[in-house]
């Protein structure tokens, strides 16, 4: 057992040397060397199959899988309530009031901004009520946007017709005459335009 042992610790010993020799000394024993001589044997090695350690240096970097962006929030729906598609307006000082809904109702950090033909009529908040005045007579489209916290549009509508009809002043006074007590408190009815009240004839001596 021992000298099994002697010989497989000479064999790993030898196993970086390209060849390993064997013979029997005058004792009777059996020796391995790997230098050879007259009446040593060659004994053939089998081939390692040792793998080659990695180097430190060319390790992979570990994958990193990207982060999912987060889906946007939609909304179901956004319309503009208040005017009524192609409505008309009538309005001496081309006001108007516009009124917006969405579903479901707006997000934190979520803004509605209203659009008339196009521009901003206002900074964009959270109310869905927009007063406006002095619009000019004609034609005109309403759209209606919601910005999220960046100021990026997360819906927007289609534009929306309507029609604004500014009366004159002589228009309304047309349609109702001025009476007395209308003077100065009518908008066309200033006081300027207030006929003299004629004189009593029987005051005309004093």
């Amino acid at each position: 057992m021992i000298r099994l042992l002697a010989f497989c610790l000479t064999l790993v010993a030898f196993a970086a040397s390209a060849e390993v020799f064997t013979y029997t000394d005058a004792q009777g024993n059996r020796v391995y060397t790997d230098q050879p001589r007259g009446d040593a044997k060659r004994i053939q090695l089998t081939t390692s199959n040792r793998m080659p350690a990695a180097s430190a240096g060319k390790t992979s970097p570990a994958v990193k899988n990207p982060m999912p962006e987060p889906t946007p929030f939609r909304y179901d729906m956004l319309r503009v309530l208040i005017p009524e598609p192609d409505a008309t307006i009538r309005s001496s000082a081309g006001e108007l009031i516009v009124s917006v809904t969405s579903e479901p109702g707006l997000q934190p950090g979520h803004r509605y901004r209203l659009l008339l033909d196009g521009q901003a009529t206002g900074e964009p908040g959270p109310s869905p009520v927009f007063p406006l005045s002095n619009i000019d007579r004609g034609s005109h489209n309403l759209s209606v946007e919601i910005l999220d916290g960046q100021g990026r549009t997360v819906e927007r509508t289609a534009n929306q017709p309507f029609h604004m009809q500014r009366i004159s002043l002589a228009q309304k006074r047309q349609v109702k005459p001025c009476a007395k007590d209308d003077y100065g408190v009518r908008p066309e009815c200033p006081l300027k335009d207030k006929p003299p009240e004629p004189k009593n004839p029987f005051l005309r001596f004093f």
